[in-house]
């Protein structure tokens, strides 16, 4: 594959390697992040470390594929995710999650480019989507930059704690990003 589709000259979307375990291990175990997924469970080193080493990245087979955000330099600011995949009616749903100390600095917006331009241009899906709540500014900022529009508000969709919070239903169709 031409590796145009996932690199710029900042960052390259790569597939995970075994070295990416303690930063899969931190994210995965990231309790603040658990109200968006569906984790209620932390995954122990050796869950990771099997998914590293089964895992064929083979979208149609596992149904998602997982992109470590890698800058030119060597460190790993984050992952994006296709999740949800359905060849049926050729759409996945987009999942990122950035480091602390590598947030505000452009990164996810390029990661989240390259992840729309890959799929909607070189799988041919037809439309991305993103569960995005209410209250998350900065995500919700991310995704309209990069052409993503709400289309539905799902009431009191996810807990977090003993509250429940309303999540945005966000996509971008193949034809709305051709028009960008």
């Amino acid at each position: 594959m031409n590796s145009q589709w996932l690199r710029n000259d900042r960052i390259e979307l790569r597939s995970p390697e075994p070295e990416d375990l303690e930063l899969l291990y931190k994210m995965e175990n990231d309790t603040r992040l658990w109200c968006i997924g569906c984790s209620t469970l932390p995954y122990s080193r050796h869950t990771l470390r099997a998914y590293l080493e089964q895992s064929t990245q083979d979208l149609y087979a596992e149904g998602q594929a997982r992109f470590i955000i890698s800058l030119h330099n060597g460190d790993s600011a984050g992952m994006i995710d296709l999740a949800n995949f359905d060849p049926h009616n050729s759409r996945a749903e987009v999942c990122i999650g950035i480091l602390d100390n590598y947030r505000q600095q452009g990164i996810a917006t390029e990661a989240l480019l390259l992840l729309i331009t890959y799929a909607l241009d070189f799988l041919h899906l037809h439309q991305l989507y993103a569960y995005v709540p209410s209250d998350n500014d900065a995500s919700l900022q991310l995704f309209k930059k990069a052409g993503f529009e709400v289309t539905a508000q799902l009431k009191e969709w996810i807990r977090d704690n003993a509250q429940y919070k309303d999540v945005f239903l966000m996509q971008i169709i193949k034809k709305q990003a051709i028009e960008q």
